[in-house]
């Protein structure tokens, strides 16, 4: 088995004081058959190391059947038919288990051969056979939490005009199928909640890892409005970008449609442009905060307007990224300096091209999620995960404090150095 080690900064004591320790509801068993095989075994061993650390201060814990144990991920069978039909065999026990299943909709890594040819699996597949994974295993486990970091059919929350609204539907199913709790991470419009009222729906927010990644990746960012703003690159991210601006105290600049008609041969036709709203961005470190990046080209057309107005560099923060056309025009605009550095989620698949590109920096989860895994479990308060600005604002000060002592004692090099 490989090491157990504290993420950077920790300690036994304080990796666990977020959490309000009751007892267990019951051991943990976590289905992990539908995200990658490196980001479960990271979240277990997490899972593990917080238990452990726990264990030594409270040793009467381990009273609790199950409550430490080397893997907490249990066997399933997830195998298709030649046809594509699915099913889905629960291989280990989950009576009296709090079970959690790990879903990514987005993990197309894994083929299977459908009359004989070998294609990737689709959203809809990854949500049937979760659904088949509730099914079977609600009679048995003492309660079902589903965890699907990408919300399934996320941007479809609110209809335009005749067309179903999935992901309502597919919480409505969920929650009637018998499931207890379902999280997700960054949802586009958390008011899709509405569709379940009475049901227990979070969407945790990522910006507390996403800053506090991009300040240990790239220390020589300054945080401070004369050097650094948050720019949206569209309408449906100015709420996050409002968040990252009033917590880091950052200007916020935005992107936004101009729609214009013209009547051609007696037909409406509608234009659209894009336009800035801000402050100056010459000079400065640009933050372009996105919840969902698809194949890019939105993100490289406003960073190209950016960059064309002064700014210095441009970093984009993206809870999810798919690149479903490939990452040509990406590495392209990298290269011209157009693009900086692309931050997103490690909790959703990316294919080997993408997580080895020098432009792009993952933001590690493993750990956030083993301690809502574990705090779920002892039914403790989630509050600290749920708003996280005093974390972030913490960190920032901290940050602001380490740059200035950093410019001190390079002044008092310089100083001896012209001194001799």
């Amino acid at each position: 088995m490989n090491e157990l080690k504290f993420p950077a900064g920790s300690s036994p004591r304080n990796i666990l004081k977020d959490d309000t320790m009751l007892d267990p509801l019951g051991p943990i068993a976590i289905i992990s058959a539908q995200i990658e095989d490196h980001l479960a075994e990271r979240i277990n061993r997490q899972l593990h190391l917080r238990r452990e650390a726990f264990a030594e201060i409270n040793p009467q814990i381990t009273d609790f059947t199950g409550y430490l144990r080397e893997d907490y991920r249990i066997d399933v069978d997830l195998s298709r038919f030649k046809s594509g039909e699915g099913k889905a065999v629960v291989l280990d026990t989950v009576r009296g288990h709090d079970l959690y299943i790990l879903t990514d909709v987005l993990y197309h890594g894994k083929t299977y051969d459908r009359y004989s040819r070998p294609v990737t699996m689709s959203p809809d597949e990854h949500y049937k056979d979760l659904t088949r994974l509730v099914v079977a295993c609600r009679d048995s486990a003492l309660r079902i939490n589903v965890i699907m970091p990408y919300l399934y059919q996320g941007r479809r929350f609110r209809r335009d005009r005749r067309e179903s609204l999935d992901c309502g539907e597919m919480l409505q199913h969920l929650f009637g199928l018998g499931i207890d709790n379902f999280i997700t991470f960054d949802a586009p419009d958390s008011r899709v909640a509405n569709a379940v009222p009475y049901d227990n729906f979070e969407s945790f927010p990522t910006s507390f890892q996403f800053i506090r990644t991009i300040l240990q990746d790239c220390p020589d960012l300054v945080v401070d409005p004369s050097k650094m703003m948050i720019v949206a690159p569209n309408e449906v991210n100015i709420n996050r970008s409002i968040f990252y601006a009033s917590t880091m105290q950052l200007q916020l600049g935005i992107f936004h449609t101009k729609r214009s008609y013209d009547f051609i041969e007696g037909e409406k036709q509608e234009r659209k442009t894009l336009a800035y709203l801000g402050d100056s961005v010459e000079g400065k470190d640009i933050l372009m905060i996105g919840d969902l990046l698809d194949n890019g080209d939105g993100v490289i057309e406003c960073a190209s307007y950016l960059k064309a107005k002064g700014a210095k560099r441009v970093y984009c923060f993206t809870s999810f990224a798919q690149f479903t056309d490939g990452t040509s025009h990406m590495h392209q605009a990298w290269e011209s300096g157009i693009i900086e550095r692309i931050f997103s989620s490690d909790l959703s698949y990316l294919p080997p091209s993408v997580v080895s590109a020098p432009w792009y920096t993952p933001v590690p989860m493993a750990d956030d999620v083993a301690q809502l895994i574990n705090a779920l479990n002892h039914d403790a308060s989630l509050s600290q995960l749920m708003a996280p600005a005093e974390k972030v604002k913490s960190l920032v000060r901290r940050h602001k404090e380490l740059s200035r002592r950093a410019e001190s004692t390079v002044d008092k090099r310089q100083l001896s150095f012209y001194d001799i």
